[in-house]
């Protein structure tokens, strides 16, 4: 889909993870800077793509569309828990067919996580805004993408063909920044 834009967000530790050993965000992870950002990119979006496990919490969440992704069903359904939100089985149906379904056809999609979902897109997205928390870590925590540990998000991201813009500071007091990596 030409018309759609294709944006991915999270904030990692310096160690690459975005939550910790039990799979949850921890309070450490969380910034009122990136907060703002993350916030303001999501109420931009025309639809907000992620994984059982991720979700932004946020005031506006329940009222922007979204689709999450699941194997407990074989390929697109409404979500019956919510009503702005498509479930996905990507091996049932393609990306394309999962925002016809959800309706959205054009604009911006942005990928929120989690690792596996992150992975599935790395080669389409446009732009990636990889915020890091450089005096956070989280050992044996869950690694952003595929290939970390083992490489930074930085390695990663550079593999697939994005190129790092010019970071933003977004707390200072905690020298938490945000990076566009866009393609090409």
């Amino acid at each position: 889909m030409a018309d759609l834009r294709i944006e991915g967000y999270v904030i990692v530790s310096a160690d690459g993870m975005l939550a910790d050993v039990h799979r949850a965000m921890p309070d450490v992870l969380k910034f009122e800077g990136d907060k703002k950002f993350f916030e303001a990119a999501l109420d931009r979006a025309d639809l907000i793509i992620h994984g059982r496990h991720s979700h932004e919490g946020q005031p506006n969440s329940d009222r922007r569309r979204r689709i999450i992704l699941t194997r407990k069903i074989p390929a697109l359904a409404r979500d019956p828990s919510e009503p702005n939100a498509t479930l996905w089985n990507p091996l049932g149906a393609s990306f394309e067919d999962a925002c016809a379904f959800a309706g959205v056809t054009s604009g911006t999609v942005a990928i929120i996580g989690g690792p596996d979902v992150f992975g599935m897109f790395m080669n389409r997205y446009d732009t990636f805004w990889l915020s890091v928390a450089p005096h956070v870590r989280l050992p044996g925590g869950e690694p952003c993408f595929p290939g970390v540990p083992e490489r930074t998000p930085q390695e990663v991201l550079a593999a697939h063909g994005l190129k790092a813009g010019q970071s933003q500071m977004l707390d200072p007091a905690h020298d938490v920044s945000v990076t566009p990596w866009r393609r090409g």
